[in-house]
């Protein structure tokens, strides 16, 4: 059997028009072409040595060069050389940009772009006094330095890395800690963390010289994705762990797909199953999974903060066995009298039986349990402990105390280590079989992407450092693909769509790039003058007047080039789930920007726990006060997302997913239209508006207005909604002759706070 994704390339069909049929013969049209097919027993030939030039020659396996920035005609319109490609381009079509974004559009657009918010009414107000460019470079400034940054951007990662936080399959269990990685990422992104310095940590944080807490979460990055702990073929899971990964760091950091190279020669690339091994090997010394969990819930420190605190918890011992040896005989006086019912005790039953044992005889869990109530203990037994006996129970807890200070516990991460440095063998599988073994090979990269392989580092103490080799090549300037990869991702959020359209595939079978020449420049410049930062990059980006023009279409530039390749307008997108979420709670002034920390779970309707034996086990009960957070803090639970989230277009969790779908289906308008979070929000809007817009109704419509469309209503709009509270005033109190002309007012309010927050242009960016 063919693995199911090595033959369903969307690109390969559509370009080529190629199927498989069941004799093993490709259909072109009406010309059959023998495919080669190898039996069970037979490694596939190693095409290294025949990647011809040609296959060298693809565009983006070419070293980067800047290019020089070209001349154009309209020098007035260009504020950095972004300008001058884009206008380039199209001034050889005779065309011209469209005209620079209304200053309010302008303002929202760099708000939900940069920290996923709308702006304040304080923020709007600054702008109407002053609109200048420089007004809005200033903005630029001010909205990279705020937390909500880290918080936006943050999210574009974790749908490229797979991000959830339980291992899907049946049981779906839950990946513990593993929240830490996802506010690993997003105080990475607030600090501006060089990109080179990111993928260092990620892939190789514990071999780094200078591994620590931060550098070792930062390595959950493998953990994130499908974990199957319970397979039916152990040696086949283990690969499929690897594969994951190799798949993950593949298109996440090179923007390639090597998964179809598992069981035999790319098709349509110029990878081998020996470059896809190869990348195997670097991966393989990973510690395997053993008993479930336990092997990888670990502290994360580096092997010194390790040492002192194992130091730290053999004193914490000795102290405890001075408490539990002091304490034995008034436990004993106290145990007869709870047995002759002469006395009552709150201490657990499980701490009484402990506390009846000589220390040495405790089980590790009962030591835990007297850990964790020495305090009560103690206050429990003072009545039969002499002074001295009291004093040496306190100096001892105080000593305990003073430790936990001094040394406080590690924060626990969930990653993967290395068992020995000594890295096991790893074989080429033939057809891709885990039972099946072909012959061994070495560490490496896909070898049409460099004339000479990397070098990897010689094994330290600890580790075989062939993930730290792999990652110093990948955050270098030789690599071809890095800093171009990243910088289309980032243009790619900006403006919908990467100037390359496939951000994960810049091999043969992606799209070209619409403007390589400035997808060179901006790679070149951010590596060489941005210093990997990518605050430097969005600055250099927004400050554009490519960045700020207006959406307005034009009919003979749509009618030439309706998907916009030569950007002559800035495309108009709908906003992502979490932005649409948060921007909902900060509209009606709800949302709680508490930052990091374990997950929140938002409202899930009972239906939906329906079948589920011990529904609070699966989903806890809805606390709305704790549930106000960001989107980004909302459990990701694989067998059960959300489902606000999931119909709003939330990442396929199981790959990397480079780019959102953006559907348009009827559950999408009944869920913003009577969903649960959608009218509570309304409900606060309302409440808001109030509050802040005192009782007249047109001071609540123009308030409204600010608030969530960040303008004031025309004169049709003013009239519509004024209109429309009067009739729905008038209605409610017709179903409802006992409602207060007040509450019947409340009440059209809350319906016309959720006709606004259903608007397209509340959801869209402009």
């Amino acid at each position: 059997m063919m693995r199911p994704d090595c033959h369903s390339n969307p690109h390969a069909v559509s370009r080529l028009n190629l199927s498989t049929s069941l004799t093993g013969m490709l259909v072109a049209g009406t010309l059959l072409i023998p495919a080669t097919v190898f039996s069970a027993d037979e490694p596939t030939p190693d095409r290294e040595t025949s990647i011809s030039p040609e296959d060298r020659q693809h565009w983006s396996y070419q070293p980067v060069e800047r290019p020089p920035i070209p001349t154009v005609k309209t020098m007035a319109w260009v504020r950095n050389p972004i300008d001058a490609f884009v206008l380039h381009r199209l001034e050889q079509r005779g065309w011209r940009p469209a005209a620079v974004a209304a200053p309010r559009a302008l303002l929202r657009r760099m708000y939900l772009d940069l920290v996923g918010l709308p702006p304040t009414l304080e923020e709007q107000q600054l702008v109407h006094q002053n609109a200048s460019p420089a007004a809005f470079d200033g903005l630029i400034d001010r909205l990279l330095a705020r937390k909500g940054y880290g918080e936006r951007w943050g999210r574009h990662w974790l749908d490229l890395v797979r991000f959830a936080e339980t291992n899907g399959y049946e049981r779906d269990a839950i990946k513990p800690h593993v929240w830490r990685y996802r506010d690993y990422i997003i105080r990475s992104f607030n600090e501006d963390k060089p990109y080179n310095q990111f993928i260092l940590e990620q892939l190789a944080g514990d071999e780094l010289e200078q591994a620590g807490t931060e550098t070792l979460i930062a390595t959950g990055f493998y953990r994130l994705g499908p974990w199957d702990d319970e397979p039916a073929d152990f040696a086949e899971d283990r690969f499929d762990q690897l594969d994951d990964i190799l798949n993950a760091t593949a298109q996440t950091f090179l923007g390639i797909t090597l998964a179809c190279a598992r069981c035999h020669d790319h098709k349509f690339e110029a990878y081998t199953q020996r470059d896809y091994y190869q990348m195997i090997a670097i991966f393989d010394p990973l510690k395997r999974p053993q008993n479930g969990r336990s092997d990888i819930d670990s502290p994360a420190g580096s092997s010194a903060e390790l040492a002192k605190l194992a130091d730290r918890d053999q004193r914490i011992a000795q102290h405890d066995q001075r408490i539990h040896t002091t304490c034995r005989a008034a436990a004993t006086k106290f145990l007869a009298m709870l047995s002759a019912e002469e006395i009552q005790t709150e201490l657990p039953d499980k701490l009484i039986e402990a506390l009846a044992l000589q220390w040495d005889k405790c089980t590790d869990d009962q030591r835990q349990e007297i850990r964790r109530h020495q305090p009560q203990i103690v206050i429990a037994l003072r009545p039969w402990l002499d002074k001295p006996q009291q004093a040496e129970c306190q100096t001892a807890l105080s000593a305990i105390e003073e430790l936990i200070t001094e040394t406080p516990d590690l924060p626990r991460g969930y990653f993967y280590v290395e068992s020995s440095p000594q890295p096991p063998p790893t074989h080429l599988l033939v057809r891709g079989k885990a039972n099946n073994p072909g012959p061994e090979v070495k560490p490496g990269v896909p070898s049409v992407l460099t004339p000479a392989p990397p070098e990897f580092l010689e094994s330290s103490k600890t580790t075989t450092q062939r993930r730290l080799s792999l990652a110093r090549w990948l955050a270098s300037q030789q690599n071809p693909l890095t800093a171009r990869v990243i910088v289309n991702r980032v243009w790619q959020h900006h403006f919908g769509q990467g100037i390359v359209r496939t951000p994960s595939d810049f091999g043969v079978m992606g799209t070209p790039p619409t403007h390589e020449f400035l997808l060179d420049w901006l790679a070149d410049w951010f590596v060489k003058e941005g210093g990997w930062s990518l605050k430097k990059l969005h600055r250099l980006i927004l400050s554009s007047n490519t960045f700020r023009m207006s959406t307005e279409w034009n009919n003979e530039y749509g009618a030439a080039d309706p998907e916009n390749h030569l950007l002559w307008r800035k495309p108009y997108g709908r906003l992502e789930v979490e932005a649409i979420r948060d921007s909902m709670l900060a509209i009606s002034g709800k949302l709680d920007r508490t930052m990091y920390g374990p997950s929140m779970h938002p409202f899930v309707p009972g239906e939906v726990l329906e079948g589920h034996a011990d529904k609070r086990k699966i989903w806890p009960e809805f606390n709305e006060a704790q549930a106000n957070r960001r989107t980004i803090y909302a459990q990701i639970k694989r067998s059960m997302i959300v489902p606000f989230l999931e119909v709003m277009d939330l990442c396929d969790t199981t790959r990397p997913s480079p780019q959102r779908l953006v559907t348009s289906v009827a559950p999408q308008a009944l869920t913003m239209l009577n969903g649960d979070f959608v009218n509570r929000q309304a409900r606060y809007f309302a409440d808001r508006l109030v509050a802040q817009g005192g009782p007249e109704a047109d001071h609540q419509v123009q308030l409204a207005y600010r608030l969530a469309l960040c303008r004031e209503p025309t004169a049709r709009e003013r009239e519509l909604m004024l209109g429309f509270l009067r009739s729905e005033t008038v209605s409610r109190m017709q179903e409802q002759p006992r409602a207060t002309e007040k509450d019947a007012r409340q009440y059209a309010l809350v319906q016309m706070c959720r006709v606004i927050l259903n608007l397209n242009e509340l959801v869209y960016s402009d």
